[in-house]
């Protein structure tokens, strides 16, 4: 891998940085701000919820942004959106401000979660494309853990406004490096932009050999297919579009972001005295979900995506399992809060290794280059409409169905997610990106 392929990969992973930590911080915090606002279950789980509808309005339109004045400039101006959104939660007078800041900041997350991962796919040559896409996971990690650090090392004084506004800082890291980064020689080729393209592709290839053969498979794909989100219910991407939404509704239903946004709360229903130890053992989890992301950078490119995701969905299923059972036993109550510790840790590292980065890897692969912008977009608005649910249902479910049953049914998505990867999901390690193939794409 070249250093410079390195940095570019990095600079936007930054994004994912802003999208963990923006995600992630919410948890804590949100044991203060429902103290100073008075907020019920309902009002706590918008709180945290917002956020998403932000998600769901900024993946929308972000493939047609990124078709219409490139990948680099959305990256960027996702970078502004973190600035703004960061600054108006932390300055929030009131719960309804509060709200419009984590709404705006909802919408740099949806911007990045789709640009971040598919200018870096473009930039990526293909034997290192899975490690490289991972890196953005990897930053989405580093982001939560370093919102639960920043939980806990302010939970004493319950400073809340500093734990959504230290999000200033990677905004404007995040801008001032997208200015000298390069433009996706895909999408410059896209545009007519040949030649600045070429010689984009001859940075980030060694032999000339290499980036005439990727040159040609851009060039070819561009001949023969069409783009827009009309071309996205052709009978040849149609399959493509099928497993981008699917997996990633799936990525959200086997409960993910119960963790993320509930940790704490999971440990007050296990036992764990204090916010401020519910904090720590969410960090504990945090730097789980980091440690294991390497696994996926290490290994996406040597073993392949599915056998990955296999190994974790199924670790997974039974971290739930354990998790249901746990909760159901009435004399497991001493030692609750350590049995959901580890399991939240088997899970979190599970799903790290698999499901979380290689989603974001998959879809970025499988779409042909006129269609990709819109492609990621309608399968990461997908995810954010899964991310919205769960966080909406979550807390309900445990109040009508029970804390066992509520971790049962994300078990049994588990089972079926691994059904659905067996028999509809390719292997794309390897590959060109314009030679991918799914279904009649």
């Amino acid at each position: 891998m070249r250093a410079y392929v390195l940095l570019v990969a990095s600079i936007a992973a930054l994004g994912g940085l802003l999208f963990g930590y923006d995600t992630g911080v919410i948890s804590g915090a949100i044991l203060f701000i429902s103290k100073q606002f008075a907020l019920d279950n309902r009002l706590q789980a918008f709180t945290i919820s917002v956020v998403l509808i932000g998600c769901i309005g900024g993946s929308a339109v972000s493939g047609s942004v990124a078709d219409r004045i490139g990948r680099r400039p959305t990256l960027f101006g996702a970078g502004v959106i973190f600035l703004l959104g960061a600054l108006l939660s932390a300055l929030a007078g009131n719960e309804a401000i509060l709200l419009c800041g984590r709404f705006v900041v909802g919408l740099g997350i949806g911007l990045s979660s789709v640009v971040a991962p598919l200018y870096i796919s473009e930039v990526a040559p293909a034997p290192v494309r899975g490690a490289l896409v991972s890196l953005y996971q990897f930053a989405i990690t580093i982001g939560i853990l370093a919102a639960y650090i920043v939980d806990y090392l302010l939970a004493g004084d319950g400073q809340w406004r500093w734990m959504l506004g230290l999000a200033v800082i990677p905004s404007l890291i995040l801008m001032g490096g997208m200015i000298r980064m390069p433009e996706s020689p895909r999408y410059l080729f896209k545009v007519g932009r040949d030649l600045l393209a070429r010689e984009e592709l001859q940075r980030i290839y060694e032999d000339e050999s290499a980036s005439g053969r990727e040159e040609a498979s851009i060039l070819e794909s561009l001949k023969v297919r069409r783009g827009g989100l009309a071309a996205l219910l052709s009978p040849s991407i149609r399959p493509a579009l099928v497993i981008g939404v699917a997996l990633a509704v799936l990525q959200q239903v086997t409960g993910i972001n119960s963790v993320i946004y509930y940790g704490p709360r999971i440990f007050e229903m296990a036992g764990v005295g204090s916010a401020a130890a519910s904090i720590l053992a969410q960090s504990l989890v945090g730097a789980v979900n980091c440690g294991m992301t390497l696994v996926a950078i290490f290994f996406v490119d040597r073993i392949g995506r599915k056998p990955l995701l296999y190994a974790g969905l199924t670790g997974m299923f039974v971290a739930l399992t354990v998790m249901a059972y746990a909760f159901s036993q009435p004399h497991l109550s001493g030692s609750l809060g350590t049995i959901a510790l580890v399991s939240m840790m088997v899970y979190v590292g599970c799903f790290a290794f698999s499901f979380g980065p290689i989603l974001w890897l998959l879809i970025s692969e499988i779409f042909p280059l006129p269609v990709r912008g819109a492609g990621m977009s309608v399968s990461t608005l997908a995810n954010w409409v899964g991310n919205f649910a769960v966080s909406q249902s979550f807390l309900g479910m445990v109040e009508r169905l029970g804390s066992p049953a509520t971790f049962g049914t994300y078990a049994v998505l588990c089972i079926v997610t691994i059904v659905f990867v067996r028999t509809m999901v390719p292997e794309t390690k390897q590959e060109l990106l314009e030679e991918v193939h799914v279904g009649g794409a």
